[in-house]
């Protein structure tokens, strides 16, 4: 390819989720109940973990950024599904779907390395109880973030890099509700199916690192609690069940769409609606739910803020 900018894309056109319009204005209907339910359920895990001094700790720290990641995930994609629902045209500009491909996968890659940092949590928490302060202090704490944060910004950027680099001279059609790497790439004016590889494996190179971080995490935790009392190794599970719940119903969707790609058209679309709109939902269902702690606090939430005075 020449050095010269061939692009003569201006916008593409999103194909969305269906062409009927009745289904249309039940798919709106319904999208734009989780996205009010997914921010203010994320929402509301903020505000508890951030007034609530028995929520102070790592453990805690790290699920309220995981819970603002969350609401960014979603909040890249699901608002323009819901207004596209009611255009004949859904068009984005190309600078529009450059941005909605850099924030999709610097979100997500941030939230995968969020996830990886969640389980060393929980195995510094279980393994090596009596350092657990002193390892997961504050600054180090806030140090991981950071890098989860600084991955997914350079992997994010990396694919825009490279889609910069691509002719688009004519075909403009995404048949899906937002711009995607794999479907962006074959849009491209050459033939894109060993860089489309070649773009998947990066994603897979850092999906499958964090998910055996993952795996390394809890085969430790799991010979540590088997080498303790039952009741030990019951309460220490139970801290861990939420976690692994979130990493398979987040990890899964990913692995099929990068991975392991299938290119099955509404398999892709539905895998893509699971891990932008129902994880970012189930996150505060099941810490909120699964989560004594969390519970409680919510209790105690209720109790300061929306009991009338002199009631107990």
């Amino acid at each position: 390819m020449d050095g010269d900018n061939q692009t003569i894309v201006s916008e593409f056109v999103l194909l969305g989720l269906s062409n009927s319009k009745n289904l249309q204005v039940l798919l709106f209907l319904i999208f734009l109940l989780l996205y009010l339910l997914i921010m203010s359920g994320n929402i509301v895990i903020q505000i508890l973990i951030t007034t609530d001094p028995h929520l102070h700790s790592p453990m805690y720290f790290l699920l309220a950024n995981l819970s603002f990641v969350d609401m960014l995930l979603s909040s890249n994609t699901t608002p323009r599904m819901i207004i596209d629902f009611f255009r004949e045209n859904k068009t984005i500009s190309f600078a529009g779907c450059m941005s909605q491909i850099f924030f999709s996968h610097c979100i997500a890659s941030g939230e995968v390395v969020l996830l990886a940092l969640m389980a060393y949590d929980r195995y510094v928490a279980i393994c090596k109880p009596l350092h657990y302060f002193t390892i997961m202090n504050l600054k180090r704490c806030t140090g991981l973030v950071l890098t989860s944060w600084t991955i997914g910004f350079l992997h994010g950027i990396s694919h825009v890099v490279v889609l910069l680099q691509l002719p688009f001279c004519g075909p403009n059609k995404i048949d899906s509700f937002f711009c995607d790497m794999p479907l962006v790439i074959k849009l491209a004016c050459m033939d894109s199916h060993d860089l489309n590889t070649l773009m998947n494996g990066e994603c897979g190179i850092l999906a499958v690192t964090c998910f055996i971080l993952l795996l390394i995490s809890y085969t430790y935790i799991l010979i540590t609690v088997h080498q303790n009392s039952k009741t030990g190794a019951s309460k220490a599970l139970s801290t861990c069940t939420a976690h692994i719940t979130v990493v398979m119903i987040f990890f899964l969707p990913c692995f099929f769409i990068y991975v392991f790609p299938l290119n099955i058209t509404w398999l892709d679309k539905f895998l893509a609606v699971f891990y932008s709109v129902i994880t970012p939902l189930l996150n505060p269902i099941i810490y909120t739910l699964r989560n004594k702690e969390m519970k409680n606090a919510m209790k105690r939430f209720i109790g300061k803020f929306l009991r009338p005075k002199g009631n107990s």
